[in-house]
């Protein structure tokens, strides 16, 4: 008679803790809904609403500094005969504003090359804050005689460059690898080991 009354307490505990863990269970869409919205974590959650503009509704980075714009002058210098510059002189941007500039190469010579760019920065205060995503300069090429190639530079400019900067030039070197053309100089070669994004 006692264990039958035991186990029909324990029975009882066992019910209720499952009807409550069904409740924390059941609670827990609203909840995490309600969180995501006041955090802004979950997109998805902004999108639910059958509210117009919803998505034009959402905050702008706040990472780009609208505050005040740079000029980004591009240059391009080969060690070598064929032809490399960039699509356009210059550009527009705001700190933190992702950009993308192309540039063109030609090998104009009757025989296959490999080569590689190396980058410089004016002023040499930039150079710490002059971030590459992407970069033809990460990589050696090689082309065929006549061939043409047009390589993007995704980048984006540190808001914690000083104020005073105003105009950045990116100037590209690029010279033949294994070539009788000499190297870059060492300087702009330790430049560019400082200023790739993870590298």
């Amino acid at each position: 008679m006692k264990l039958r009354h035991e186990n029909i307490r324990m029975m009882g505990k066992l019910a209720v803790i499952t009807v409550g863990m069904f409740a924390f269970g059941y609670a827990l869409v609203p909840l995490y809904n309600a969180i995501c919205e006041m955090t802004g974590i979950n997109v998805l959650a902004l999108g639910d609403r059958n509210i117009p503009g919803a998505i034009e509704a959402l905050p702008l980075n706040t990472q780009v500094d609208t505050s005040r714009t740079i000029t980004v002058e591009f240059d391009a210098n080969s060690r070598g005969p064929w032809e490399f510059r960039p699509a356009q002189r210059s550009l527009q941007v705001h700190p933190g504003e992702l950009a993308t500039v192309m540039y063109e190469f030609q090998n104009v010579q009757n025989r296959r090359m490999s080569a590689q760019a190396i980058p410089s920065y004016a002023p040499q205060q930039a150079a710490a804050h002059f971030n590459k995503l992407q970069c033809f300069c990460f990589n050696q090429y090689t082309l065929e005689p006549g061939e043409k190639k047009a390589w993007p530079v995704v980048f984006v400019i540190d808001p914690k460059l000083s104020r005073d900067v105003k105009t950045i030039t990116l100037s590209y070197t690029f010279f033949e690898v294994g070539g009788k053309t000499p190297a870059a100089p060492v300087a702009d070669a330790t430049v560019q080991i400082g200023t790739g994004v993870g590298t």
